[in-house]
């Protein structure tokens, strides 16, 4: 039997662009589009919330207080708007975060060579820690890659070490408010103090240390990024086994981190592609 159908087009089989509905509410549309602009770029100042809804400041704030309060969104020390816990793990949303780790891979690669130890890089977004970029050492039993893992910040290293130049209020705010129920990242009453007094003690030692806090047999001490005008941007961690760290740790890895770190700021000083990495 013949058949005479016409076969479909490609055109016919693709579906149709959404369209905005007739009656849409503006209120909720704007909220949308900040969720969006929130989960797409990781962090979102007032004024340019405002510049991007076409909306005055003081709307946009508006706005922006639901989200908070609804834990779609957190007000980190920079007075940016960054994804808060209900939102997930949303991506790390730096501008410079793909800068950031070219600078970082030679003196990350250069730090593994010397210890012969895994070497990390990380950012902080809220009360997490991305991994941007790994460098494996070469021994045997070792640290594998991290890359692209997200980590509770006050676990690791680098985390509690970028945790530790925030003020106790942003802390409160991080790990005992409303938000950080709803995330589940509250920090439990008798545990708080302590963990105020390690932030205290890691920011006068300028270093802090992990014992097995995230995996079981994995140590690794972790050191903050600063750019030029002397804001955290990041951490490197050294990664090694938890039966190894006091070897490395005698023979030199309190130095020769923060040598490295030295080295690297100098760099993102020099090429500032966000305006707060710039120097003075």
């Amino acid at each position: 039997m013949q058949n005479n159908s016409v076969p479909l087009s490609p055109t016919r089989n693709r579906k149709p662009l959404q369209k905005r509905p007739t009656y849409s509410i503006e209120a909720v549309d704007n909220a949308l589009q900040l969720l969006q602009l929130l989960r797409d770029g990781g962090a979102l100042r007032l004024k340019d919330a405002a510049a991007e809804l076409g909306v005055a400041p003081s709307t946009a704030h508006r706005l922006m207080a639901m989200l908070v309060y609804r834990g779609f969104a957190v007000r980190d020390e920079n007075r940016r708007y960054v994804p808060g816990p209900a939102m997930g793990a949303g991506p790390a949303g730096l501008s410079w975060s793909r800068l950031l780790r070219e600078l970082a891979q030679p003196h990350m690669e250069l730090l593994s060579a010397r210890l012969d130890e895994t070497v990390n890089l990380m950012v902080r977004v809220g009360t997490k820690v991305r991994f941007l970029a790994t460098v494996e050492g070469s021994n045997v039993l070792r640290i594998g890659n991290r890359q692209g893992t997200v980590m509770p910040a006050e676990k690791t290293s680098g985390g509690k070490v970028m945790l530790a130049e925030l003020d106790h209020g942003m802390i409160e705010q991080l790990f005992r408010s409303h938000n950080a129920e709803i995330g589940g990242d509250t920090i439990p009453d008798a545990e708080y103090p302590s963990f105020l007094r390690e932030l205290d003690s890691i920011r006068a030692n300028g270093f802090a240390a992990n014992f097995e806090g995230t995996e079981e047999g994995v140590s690794a001490l972790g050191m903050a990024l600063r750019n030029g005008k002397g804001h955290v941007v990041g951490a490197l961690s050294v990664a090694t086994p938890a039966t190894r760290f006091r070897k490395v740790f005698d023979a030199g890895l309190v130095a020769a981190l923060r040598e490295t770190c030295r080295q690297l700021e100098i760099d993102i000083a020099a090429n500032p592609a966000d305006p707060e990495m710039a120097g003075p």
